[in-house]
Formats: structure tokens, sequence, C-alpha cells
């Protein structure tokens, strides 16, 4: 065989490969232009199911929900923001699947046993993260910015007593939109925490000790993440923090119960004897 044909063969898997993706992101776009195409057709609804907390906050307060459109072609680019978050949520489960059907020839059969649970834990946790954020969150954070409202008074007309300017809402119906979306975005990514800690664990690049020698940074990174991913009340920081650092501790179990199950292994292929650790005190 010459070179030029080896060079031949051994380009070919390369191009089965890059034809295969090729495919797989057509498909995971054409669902994402389905998606979108549905949830344009009924972003009204969808609108008002998302300005639901907005509502409830203005009702207890005896204000009219009402948000405005402050540019002729608002209304335009509202819907397409509803549609373009909406797309993506529904073809969500589409794209994961590509993505799976791509990635799993190239794994052993135990590697797909090992990343198959990352893969369904990560969307159901995104979810929990933004249902959080959104029936827990946003109601908190739209009462504190409605705070800053203040009734307007009239002047007695004496020139003794002077009006006082009313601060009302009238809020853009498209960066409403834009915050929850944003609300929704960020704590769902801040729920994949145990996610990713639990999967860099199963490559080995973090341990449960590590984990625990790191609480105090864990704390200052978390604290961080709060203030900047929530409105500045203390109320909502603060159950951010608790729960965010929750998951942080589930994560240290979830990292220590990969490493046990690595030392059970290890033991019964008879590669580490009885009480060696891999990984210091078990007990610490």
């Amino acid at each position: 065989m010459t070179q030029a044909d080896e060079i031949e063969d051994s380009s070919a898997p390369l191009i089965e490969h890059l034809t295969e993706l090729r495919d797989r992101l057509i498909k995971s776009l054409a669902a994402f232009i389905v998606g979108m195409c549905i949830c344009f057709t009924v972003w009204n609804p969808i609108f008002n199911f998302m300005t639901q907390p907005l509502c409830d906050a203005l009702a207890a307060r005896g204000q009219e929900c009402t948000t405005y459109l402050l540019n002729l072609q608002e209304g335009f680019f509202l819907a397409i923001s509803i549609s373009l978050f909406g797309g993506l949520a529904l073809s969500f489960p589409i794209i994961s699947y590509q993505l799976w059907r791509f990635v799993a020839p190239g794994l052993y059969k135990s590697e797909k046993g090992a990343f198959l649970p990352f893969l369904i834990a990560s969307p159901f946790m995104f979810i929990l993260g933004g249902l959080f954020a959104f029936y827990g969150i946003t109601p908190l954070a739209f009462n504190f910015f409605l705070g800053f409202q203040q009734v307007g008074t009239l002047a007695d007309g004496t020139g003794h007593t002077a009006g006082v300017a009313g601060i009302a809402f009238q809020g853009s119906a498209q960066s409403y939109v834009l915050l929850t979306i944003k609300f929704i975005v960020a704590f769902g990514l801040c729920f994949q925490l145990p996610v990713l800690l639990t999967l860099l664990g199963k490559a080995g690049l973090v341990s449960a000790q590590g984990l625990r020698n790191t609480r105090k940074y864990a704390v200052v990174g978390i604290l961080i993440m709060a203030a900047i991913a929530t409105p500045p009340d203390v109320v909502s920081q603060v159950i951010l923090f608790t729960v965010i650092y929750g998951l942080y501790e589930i994560s240290i179990q979830l990292v220590k119960r990969v490493e046990t199950q690595r030392e059970a292994k290890l033991r019964a292929e008879g590669l580490l004897g009885e009480g060696e650790s891999l990984y210091g005190d078990p007990d610490a």
C-alpha cells in the first residue's frame, strides 16, 4: 500500500465523523427552529405566564399589572425573545439526544453507563433551578424593586406645602422578560454544581477531601455568586446562598460515594488491600 493510500484510508473515518456531526447539528437546529416557531404562535400565553410574579406583586400594592412597549418594534422583539427561550427549552431533549448519539459510539460500555446518568441529571437540575428562580426568587426580587415606588401628592396651592413627585413602575415588557429569563438561566446553571463536581470526581479531578478543605473558599465564592445573581436584598441572597451551599455539601457526599465505589472495585480486583484508601482517612 502506498503512502497516499494510507493517508486516504486514515482520513476516511474523520470524514465520516464530520458527516455525522453535520447531520446531528442539522437535526438539532431543525428541532430548535420548530420549537421556536411553536412558541412564536403562542407567545402571548407564555408572556402571561412569565408576568404572573410581577402581576402578583403589583396586585398586592393595589396597582394594575401593565407593561409597556417603549419602541415601535419592541413588541416584535419581545415575541422573538420569548420564542428563542421557549424554542431552546422545547428542543433541548432532542439536542441532548443528538449529542448522546454522536458521543456514545466512541465510549466503552462502562463509560456509557457512567456518562448517561449525568446527561439525564443535568437538564433535571437545570429545570429545578429554573423553577426555584421563577417561584421562589422572582417574587422576592420584584417586591424589592417595586418597593422604591412613591405615591405623589398635590401642593396645597398656598405655596407653603410643595407637592411630592410620584415614582411609579412603567416598565418595558421586553426588559421584564429578559430579566426573568436571566434569573431562570442563572439559577439553572447554579444548580449544575452537584452534576459538575460529581462528574469531576468521577474523572478523578477532584476529591471529597479536597472539597472539604476548600469549604471556606467555596463559601466566599457562593456569597459573591449570590450577590451577582440576585437583587441587592438580604433575603433573596441568603436564600440563594443557603441553597447553593447545600448543593455543595451534597456534592461532597456524591464525590465520596464515587470514591467508595472506585475503592471497592479495586479491592475486588486485588489491586487495593483491606484498610487501604486512595483518598486518605475516609472519616476525615
